[in-house]
């Protein structure tokens, strides 16, 4: 916590506005838009709300395909089948774990024009947006950035949250700030705002009385909700700073070991290392993953293998994936994947205790043999 979370939540309260729109939303979708350098922002209710309606105002329907990378949570897949639209994955590259520009070159030549292209920054880092708007471009197709793990990175000089056509924040719980819970929408293009902003508060239109014409959502942002947001917007940049240094001291620790590889920082950006990613190669170790996992639980500490790609989801069986390779990556990397506890309030010694775990499992499974 900042310390001013509170100060903006009792101005909430003196105000009486105990609502989802007041002057709290409006002051917290003003300062994401200075912080990241876009002209248009809705705080909405979560980072999904953002998904569903960016495809709401791009006119996906029925009968419509949209590409999706294949390498993510599965929010940024789910809102593709809200629409009725068929998701088409795309693979990841192992120089940033997101998406391929090549397979998505590969998907463009041979499935039918796709009404928008989902991109996800993963686990804190941007996509490579130069390479995936070249292909976008060519073709006209909108690109959503899925930047709800990545607040505070950048790409290029960009601010992640503001690189592509239609963009997505998250403030949930888990994320590097926080909201309680809370998304927000972002975009250069003021009337697809609106259109959003619209839809989130049941597509009411402009009368005396309450006159409706479209289906509509009540996906608003609490008053209360903004002001924890405000509060937690003035040390984001303490948060990226602390998150980079744990993965630092995870990577110092570790990646000397043959076996253990953490998840590339690409060089045309900065992550906020949102969580810390490591590989697991059972092979080289004689443990996997799950060993450390369950060592970890055994201590009360919670690791997680990383996202389980949408593709081997059964939720998306029989969706169609495109990669560049005859094993995808998404899979290589689901295989062997581990996310080490990364929250701002781990301390030294909690992270030595972590790094001291593993160890032991190393050490362990060299008696054995």
């Amino acid at each position: 916590m900042s310390g001013e979370e509170k100060i903006f939540f009792q101005e909430a309260f003196d105000s009486n506005w105990i609502a989802p729109l007041g002057p709290q939303v409006d002051a917290f979708e003003k300062e994401v838009a200075d912080y990241v350098g876009i002209e248009h922002t809705l705080a909405l209710s979560s980072g999904t709300a953002a998904l569903h309606l960016a495809l709401e105002v791009l006119g996906v329907s029925s009968g419509d395909i949209v590409f999706c990378s294949d390498l993510t949570f599965v929010a940024s897949a789910n809102v593709i089948r809200y629409q009725g639209a068929t998701p088409v994955f795309i693979d990841c590259n192992m120089v940033s774990w997101t998406m391929c520009p090549k397979a998505l070159q590969k998907a463009m030549d041979q499935e039918q024009k796709p009404k928008a292209v989902i991109v996800t920054d993963l686990y804190g880092q941007s996509a490579d947006y130069e390479a995936i708007y070249k292909i976008c471009n060519a073709f006209k197709i909108p690109v959503i950035s899925d930047a709800a793990e990545a607040f505070g990175a950048d790409y290029k000089g960009k601010k992640c949250g503001g690189i592509g056509d239609i963009n997505i924040l998250s403030f949930n719980g888990n994320k590097i700030i926080t909201t309680s819970g809370g998304g927000m929408m972002l975009s250069h293009n003021e009337e697809w705002i609106q259109k959003a902003r619209k839809l989130a508060t049941q597509s009411r239109e402009n009368a005396v009385h309450y006159e409706h014409k479209m289906v509509g959502y009540n996906y608003r942002l609490s008053n209360l909700l903004a002001a924890v947001g405000r509060g937690q917007l003035k040390v984001l940049d303490d948060r990226v700073e602390k998150r980079r240094i744990i993965f630092e001291t995870y990577k110092n620790a570790l990646s000397n070991i043959d076996g253990i590889d953490f998840m590339p920082e690409a060089d045309y950006g900065m992550s906020n290392q949102w969580l810390t990613v490591c590989t697991v190669d059972p092979k080289k170790l004689g443990i996997d993953r799950n060993k450390i996992i369950h060592a970890m639980e055994k201590e009360n500490i919670e690791c997680r293998p990383i996202w389980k790609p949408m593709h081997l989801q059964p939720l998306f069986s029989g969706e169609k994936l495109y990669a560049i390779v005859e094993t995808p990556n998404s899979d290589k990397l689901f295989r062997n994947g581990l996310c080490l506890p990364s929250g701002t309030n781990l301390s030294e010694e909690d992270q030595k205790k972590i790094i001291n775990i593993i160890f032991t499992q190393l050490d362990s499974n060299e008696k054995n043999d």
